[in-house]
């Protein structure tokens, strides 16, 4: 079989038009929501989940862009949405990617403050360090955003400025990665999570499903926009999304899991933790060999 089949293949199983993606992915993630919550972690049906989750999770990244356009092609027929078209700016918001991208640097910003806000006060409220430790992951988080709305704001579109800002956030998160590394082996150590009251832990769940689609979707969109920042916002978004799907897992673990599950929770913290750890280790040092080969190229353009 040659390369080229095998591509059709792939292509056929994994990227899959709007309307058998959202068949397939929505029960999926209703059946892995009733195993956890029924606590069913060690039968098979529990492992049939898993794999239709995990596949539903990269059909759906996949058929994001079908998905936004058939949910566009409907939505934009509405006598409402075409009234608020007619707005500049909201127009302009809806039509264009890159000012709806630096207006996401906003409120990233603002999520940001408020998820650390909330994290931190469930670590002085549960006494826990993982929220704290979190909490503080989240600031600077934040504190990168900043960095980069203060460079839209202040400095334009400068190029070289721009790979500098970019590597500088592919450093920054190397050094949070390794606090991040840090923080999933005490976890591990600890062997013990958290639990969301109430119906909380649903409505968490769904904001990280969410946020890891919508992001990855973004980091591999705004690269052919040519903006460096933007594309580190994105990455940012990204690093913020994986941590909240720990969390998640994290915490699902431990609401609807038991004690006989200690193993099993243990191994599934650690291989996660480990995955995300390695993503964005992997991101970071893509960032900075990319800036660093492109200020090059840069200089020796200015040179000539």
């Amino acid at each position: 079989m040659n390369i080229q089949k095998m591509k059709e293949i792939l292509k056929k199983i994994f990227i899959l038009p709007p309307v058998p993606t959202l068949l397939i992915a929505i029960p999926s993630y209703v059946l892995v929501i009733y195993v956890l919550a029924n606590g069913m972690m060690n039968q098979a049906i529990s492992y049939a989940a898993y794999l239709l989750s995990a596949y539903a999770l990269i059909i759906t990244i996949t058929g994001m862009a079908g998905i936004v356009r058939l949910i566009r092609e409907g939505i934009d027929k509405h006598p409402l949405v075409k009234k608020a078209l007619d707005d500049p700016l909201v127009g302009r918001y809806l039509r264009e990617d890159m000012f709806r991208a630096e207006a996401a640097l906003y409120q990233g910003f603002f999520i940001n403050l408020l998820y650390a806000g909330i994290k931190m006060f469930s670590g002085i409220f549960y006494r826990s360090v993982w929220f704290a430790t979190l909490a503080v992951y989240y600031i600077l988080l934040a504190t990168m955003r900043a960095s980069l709305l203060y460079y839209v704001r202040k400095d334009g579109k400068n190029k070289i400025s721009e790979w500098h800002k970019y590597r500088l956030c592919g450093i920054s998160l190397l050094f949070m990665n390794i606090a991040l590394a840090g923080i999933i082996v005490l976890v591990i150590h600890q062997n013990r999570g958290f639990v969301y009251p109430g119906v909380l832990i649903y409505v968490m769940s769904m904001y990280a499903f969410y946020a890891t689609i919508t992001a990855v979707w973004n980091v591999v969109k705004f690269r052919r926009y040519g903006s460096p920042v933007m594309s580190a916002a994105k990455v940012i978004s990204l690093t913020a999304a994986l941590v909240s799907m720990l969390s998640l897992e994290i915490a699902m673990l431990a609401q609807f899991g038991s004690d006989d599950d200690q193993m099993f929770r243990l191994i599934m913290t650690a291989s996660t933790g480990a995955g995300i750890s390695m993503i964005v280790l992997g991101m970071a040092v893509f960032m900075i060999w990319r800036s660093t080969k492109q200020l090059k190229q840069c200089k020796q353009e200015k040179e000539i």
